[in-house]
């Protein structure tokens, strides 16, 4: 760090001391953008809530490069904004060496682990709520092959494809499981057309119903089931709009609730270490509306309801790829 960053993060420290309590929220969007569908939008959708709800107003950035990514987070501090939410994983290297800085700003990242005092982390049973789609997705299957596109080839989600297929594999032990990542860069998270290449490809295997956990790239394996007449299941917010009749469940990731809480909570009630959003307090779900009730049976309900109560008793686990690398179904 140079003399110039510890005189601007003392210098912000100070400032944000004397005016904490008018302190606005900050929220720094990932790459992919907040309209993306999916995981940054339903973090928008939260903010929004927010303000909405109290009236409040809150600073906010979208990062359009991996470069940008400690320049943003330092000029948010710099701002004032107090706290302030980061969403994905990719920015906690960049976190773990910004806070410090700014020991009077209070920071959330979502998605992954930051051990410093004056950072929450948030993260999501994501690998639980996968589990419930899986069965779901396994009992809505005609040809006995489901599949799962992912964005970036990295644990987390990964963690969503194994709990996919262990869902899948618990109500059809002979169902076939295909499972592609989009790529191995930040891109895979913004490219749909490689999604409906993706898509087709699975399809040509026998897949008829496709999960999606890949932000914007999910909008064109949803766009591409939709006209090859299979289903697909969306993930984070719920899409079950996009394609109504098409789109069999989303899986919930309540990004959304994680952001309007730590906006509500404000500095003065900001709460560090890890917070862990699952099935036991809503954190993931399954998506159930208008647009999807016609292909969801009541059997099928009954199943993953069953399933949910087993997981939550403990009589059900869940594997979770981010805790040990392998994943007992395929």
């Amino acid at each position: 760090m140079t003399l110039m960053q510890k005189f601007l993060g003392a210098t912000a420290g100070l400032a944000l001391s004397a005016g904490a309590a008018l302190a606005e929220p900050g929220l720094i969007i990932d790459l992919g953008g907040k309209f993306d569908k999916s995981f940054n939008e339903s973090a928008y959708n939260g903010a929004q809530n927010w303000v909405e709800t109290t009236g409040g107003e809150y600073m906010e950035t979208e990062l359009a490069s991996e470069a940008q990514r400690e320049q943003t987070m330092r000029r948010m501090a710099e701002r004032g904004a107090n706290p302030i939410v980061v969403l994905g994983f990719a920015n906690a290297s960049t976190l773990e060496k910004i806070a410090p800085d700014y020991p009077d700003v209070s920071f959330a990242i979502i998605d992954m682990v930051v051990d410093q005092p004056n950072v929450q982390s948030i993260v999501f049973s994501e690998h639980e709520g996968s589990y419930l789609v899986g069965v779901l997705a396994a009992m809505a299957s005609k040809t006995g092959a489901v599949s799962f596109v992912g964005g970036m080839d990295v644990p987390l989600i990964r963690k969503f494809a194994c709990g996919y297929a262990q869902g899948a594999k618990a109500a059809n032990p002979e169902i076939k499981v295909i499972q592609n990542m989009t790529g191995t860069t930040p891109s895979a998270w913004n490219d749909p057309v490689k999604g409906g290449e993706l898509t087709k490809a699975q399809i040509s295997q026998g897949s008829d119903v496709v999960y999606a956990a890949a932000g914007g790239t999910g909008v064109g394996v949803l766009q591409t089931a939709k006209d090859e007449g299979i289903l697909s299941i969306g993930v984070d917010s719920n899409q079950n709009y996009l394609h109504p009749g098409s789109v069999l469940t989303s899986m919930t990731k309540r990004v959304d609730n994680a952001v309007q809480t730590v906006f509500t909570a404000g500095a003065d009630g900001f709460t560090p270490g890890i917070t862990v959003m699952s099935l036991e307090n809503d954190g993931v779900g399954y998506a159930m509306d208008e647009h999807n009730e016609e292909l969801i049976t009541e059997d099928m309900i009954a199943a993953v309801e069953d399933a949910k109560a087993k997981i939550l008793s403990g009589e059900i686990t869940v594997h979770d790829y981010t805790s040990d690398d392998s994943c007992p179904v395929q």
